[in-house]
């Protein structure tokens, strides 16, 4: 089933998330809405999706970034960004660790914050521990996109959106950031705005 995707005004994405408890973990329910949320998120062609942003104030997030959805980037791009597929995943009660001081900076959009976008600087390694699906204690090493992507939704479970972080001379409509600076490096791109 498809979920409603709140937006930015919303009280639920400003609200600190709550931890999910082992019984609540393992109950049916928790099982299909992290079925609804993985759908919802690729309805939306979104690479994650956190419970605050279909009302839910859970630490709960699912991510995933499809092949397919790599197929409009060019190699050059794909390197610049570090970013390749990520197999699904789903995080409850995640602890992020900031694994590098080096950052890195490239165009983000959030479902919550739909047909924009802006330049945010993000941590470049992390290292997140958290429970799975079936409650197991797992952890990831990640790098480059896909730390960026564990970074924005573990943001959301703390009441944080990317508006918060971003270059704020940067922030523009979807339709601009293709418009104006498609293929541009991230580097030009800030150089040019100033």
């Amino acid at each position: 089933m498809r979920l409603k995707i709140v937006q930015a005004g919303e009280l639920v994405l400003r609200q600190s998330a709550r931890p999910l408890t082992n019984a609540e973990i393992g109950n049916s329910d928790l099982q299909r809405l992290i079925h609804d949320m993985r759908e919802t998120m690729h309805d939306a062609a979104g690479v994650g999706l956190a419970a605050p942003q279909v009302g839910l104030p859970i630490q709960l997030a699912v991510l995933e970034d499809r092949p397919e959805g790599l197929a409009d980037l060019t190699s050059q791009q794909l390197k610049e960004r570090e970013r390749s597929a990520v197999p699904f995943q789903v995080i409850i009660n995640p602890t992020i660790t900031y694994s590098s001081e080096e950052r890195i900076e490239f165009f983000e959009g959030c479902l919550s914050l739909a047909g924009f976008a802006a330049i945010v600087p993000r941590s470049r390694m992390v290292r997140v521990d958290f429970l799975n699906q079936d409650g197991q204690r797992c952890s990831v090493e990640a790098q480059g996109w896909h730390a960026r992507i564990l970074q924005h939704e573990i943001d959301h479970l703390q009441g944080t959106l990317y508006i918060d972080r971003m270059r704020s001379r940067s922030f523009a409509s979807l339709e601009n950031v293709t418009r104006h600076w498609k293929g541009l490096t991230t580097a030009d791109i800030l150089s040019k705005l100033g």
